[in-house]
C-alpha cells in the first residue's frame, strides 16, 4: 500500500528539520574533539552506529540483506571514498567554525556537475554555470578570506587548513554521488547505505589500528557528544529514507541546504562560535546560488 504524500509546505519543514539534525551531529563532533576524541574515532563510531540503525530498519521491514557480487564491490568502493569524505569534513569541523566548514562542503552539487561534465561531456545547465561564480564569491565573503585590513596571508593561515579539508570533503562527496548514480541506480538505498557505512567503519577502524591513533573521549561530556553525534547522524539518515518517498523531492530537497544556517545558531549557543554579519550575508549568497543552480 502506497504511503500518503506529504504536502509540499510540510515536506520543506520536515527536510529542514532533518537538515538541522544532520547539522547537530557536526556540532556534537566538535565538542567530542574538544574533549579528547579524534576524527578517526568519531567517524568509526558514527558509521558503525548508522550501519546498525539501518540494519535494524531492514530487519523491521523484512528486507533481505543481500546484493549481487558486482554491486557489492561497487558499493564497497564508494564506501572507501565516503570514508575519505567523512574524514575530511570532520577534520574541517575540528579546525574552523562548524557553520563555515559545512558551508564550504555544501558546494558539492557544483562539484558533481563539473565531474559529470569532465567524465561524460554533459555540459551543466546555464543556471548552474551562473551559480558557480556567485557561490564562490559568497563563499569568499563568508570565510572572510581577506581578513582584517586585507591581510589575506594572515587570514589564510587561520582558516586555510580547515577550508582545504572541507573542499576535499566536497570533492570526494561529489565523486560519491557521481559513482552512486552511475553504478548503483537500481540498488535499494537502505542496502546501499548499510554496505557503504559498514565499509566506512571498517576503513576507519583498520586505519586507526594500523597507526595506533584511535583516541576515545577523556571525560563524560566527550562521551555524551560522541553518543549524540552517532544518534543525530543515524536518525537523520533513517528519517530521510522514510520521508523522501513521500515528498516532491525535486521541489523540496533545497530545504536540506538549511543545514549551515541551523548550525550557525546551534554552534553559537553550544560552542560560542559567532561570525560577523558580513560573513552571514556571504553564507546566504552561497546557499541562494546553490538552490538556484539546483532547481530545474
Amino acid at each position: 500500500m502506497a504511503q500518503a504524500a506529504i504536502p509540499r509546505w510540510a515536506g520543506v519543514l520536515v527536510l529542514a528539520a532533518i537538515a538541522t539534525v544532520f547539522g547537530s551531529n557536526h556540532v556534537a563532533a566538535r565538542v567530542a574533539f574538544e574533549h579528547g576524541a579524534n576524527v578517526q574515532t568519531a567517524v568509526a563510531v558514527r558509521s558503525t552506529g548508522t550501519a546498525l540503525f539501518v540494519l535494524a530498519l531492514l530487519a523491521a521491514q523484512r528486507v533481505p540483506v543481500r546484493l549481487p557480487r558486482a554491486s557489492l564491490g561497487r558499493a564497497a568502493a564508494i564506501g572507501v571514498l565516503l570514508a575519505l569524505q567523512s574524514y575530511c569534513l570532520y577534520s574541517a569541523v575540528a579546525l574552523i567554525p562548524v557553520a563555515l566548514a559545512l558551508l564550504a562542503f555544501q558546494t558539492f552539487p557544483m562539484v558533481l556537475a563539473l565531474i559529470t561534465w569532465a567524465a561524460e561531456g554533459t555540459r551543466p545547465a546555464r543556471r548552474t554555470l551562473v551559480a558557480m561564480p556567485v557561490a564562490l564569491a559568497g563563499l569568499a565573503l563568508a570565510l572572510d578570506v581577506a581578513g582584517a585590513g586585507g591581510a589575506v596571508a594572515d587570514r589564510w593561515s587561520e582558516i586555510g587548513a580547515g577550508v582545504l579539508w572541507a573542499s576535499g570533503a566536497s570533492l570526494s562527496f561529489g565523486g560519491v554521488l557521481y559513482l552512486t548514480n552511475r553504478w548503483l541506480p537500481a540498488v535499494d538505498g537502505r542496502l546501499r547505505t548499510l554496505v557503504v557505512m559498514t565499509v566506512v567503519a571498517a576503513v576507519m577502524i583498520a586505519a586507526s589500528a594500523a597507526t595506533d591513533s584511535f583516541r576515545l573521549p577523556a571525560d563524560a561530556r566527550g562521551w555524551t557528544a560522541l553518543a549524540l553525534l552517532t544518534f543525530f547522524y543515524g536518525s537523520a539518515f533513517i528519517a530521510l529514507f522514510i520521508v523522501l518517498p513521500r515528498v516532491d523531492a525535486v521541489n523540496t530537497s533545497f530545504a536540506l541546504n538549511f543545514e549551515p544556517v541551523a548550525v550557525l545558531a546551534i554552534a553559537w549557543i553550544a560552542l560560542g562560535q559567532a561570525i560577523a554579519p558580513l560573513q552571514i550575508a556571504g553564507m546566504f549568497v552561497v546557499l541562494a546560488a546553490i538552490v538556484f543552480g539546483a532547481r530545474r
